[in-house]
C-alpha cells in the first residue's frame, strides 16, 4: 500500500481504515452531510463514500492539475480547488459540488486555498507574491484580495475558527514554523505554539474548542511527504497541547479542513514508504 485513508475518533481514541490504495492520494475533506470524503490524486478529485461504496471521480472540467488544496463550502453546494492547468501556477477556482466547469476566483498567482469562512462568503489562502508567502482572503465571487500578513517570515495554511472570529495559520516569523491566529481584518496576531517542532496546517474544530495540526521534527524544512510526524491537538487559545499519535506522513496528511461535521472525528492520510526498486 502507498496511501491509507483513515479516521480518528476523539472519544474512543481509536483509528479506523476507510480505504487503502497503491496510488498516492491526499488531503481528505469531510462533506457537510457526513456521507463522503473528498480527496485528490493524480491532479483530479474523488469522492470516497463512507458507506463502503466505490471511489467516484468529480468532474472538474478543464482543471486536471489540482493540488491538495481543495475544500467544500459550508452548505455543501460548492467545491473550491487550487489548479495550475490554465496558468502554470496554482489558481483558485470554484465549481458546483456535483461537478462542472470551474469559475476563476483569484487573479494574482500563485494562490493556494486553505479555508472557507463559516458564512460561506470568503476564502482564506496562501498567496506567493514576489517570493513572499502571505495570508490573504477574498470574496467567493472574486474581486480584490485582502492581505493579512506582510512578509513576517513564511505564512501559510490559514483556516477559520467555527465562529469566524479568527483565522489560524502557521508562520516561520519566529524561526521555526509555529501556529498563530489573526483576526479576519488583519489585527490582533497571537502566537499559539512554542515548542521544539515545526507546526503546520491548523484546523479548528467546526464545533469549536480544539485545533488539530501536524508537527514535524524541527530540522525538517517546509512540509514534505514521507516523514515521521505527529498529529496534535490544542485548545483554541493554544493551551493543553497534546500529541494524539505519530505516523508516517506529512504533505497530504491533513493539508485541508478534515473534521467531521460534528467535530468528534477527523480524517487523515497515512503513507507507506515508496519501494525504491519500484521507483526505479
Amino acid at each position: 500500500m502507498r496511501s491509507s485513508v483513515e479516521i480518528y475518533d476523539l472519544a474512543t481514541r481509536t483509528h479506523r481504515i476507510v480505504w487503502q490504495t497503491e496510488r498516492l492520494v491526499e488531503a481528505p475533506n469531510w462533506s457537510p452531510d457526513g456521507n463522503h470524503l473528498l480527496i485528490n490524486g493524480d491532479g483530479l478529485l474523488y469522492r470516497l463514500p463512507l458507506d463502503g461504496g466505490e471511489l467516484q471521480p468529480v468532474d472538474t472540467g478543464f482543471a486536471t492539475a489540482c493540488n491538495n488544496d481543495h475544500g467544500i463550502s459550508p452548505d455543501g453546494e460548492t467545491i473550491v480547488i487550487s489548479d495550475k492547468t490554465s496558468f502554470g501556477k496554482s489558481c483558485i477556482f470554484v465549481l458546483p459540488s456535483a461537478g462542472g466547469e470551474p469559475r476563476q476566483v483569484t487573479e494574482n498567482l500563485p494562490s493556494y486555498w486553505h479555508g472557507w469562512s463559516p458564512d460561506g462568503r470568503h476564502l482564506a489562502y496562501c498567496g506567493i507574491r514576489d517570493n513572499i508567502f502571505d495570508i490573504y482572503t477574498i470574496p467567493v465571487e472574486g474581486g480584490a484580495e485582502l492581505r493579512l500578513t506582510h512578509g513576517e517570515g513564511r505564512n501559510d495554511g490559514p483556516d477559520y475558527s467555527a465562529d469566524g472570529r479568527w483565522i489560524y495559520f502557521n508562520s516561520s516569523r519566529t524561526g521555526t514554523m509555529q501556529i498563530f491566529r489573526i483576526r479576519p481584518d488583519g489585527s490582533d496576531v497571537e502566537r499559539l505554539t512554542s515548542d521544539g517542532y515545526g507546526d503546520w496546517f491548523p484546523h479548528p474544530s467546526p464545533r469549536g474548542g480544539k485545533v488539530l495540526f501536524v508537527s514535524y521534527d524541527a530540522e525538517v524544512f517546509d512540509h514534505p511527504r514521507d516523514k515521521q510526524v505527529r498529529l496534535r491537538l490544542m485548545d483554541l487559545d493554544g493551551g493543553a497541547v497534546e500529541t494524539l499519535f505519530e505516523l508516517f506522513g506529512g504533505q497530504g496528511t491533513i493539508n485541508v479542513p478534515c473534521w467531521s461535521p460534528q467535530g468528534t472525528e477527523f480524517a487523515y492520510v497515512r503513507y507507506f514508504p515508496v519501494n525504491e526498486a519500484d521507483a526505479g
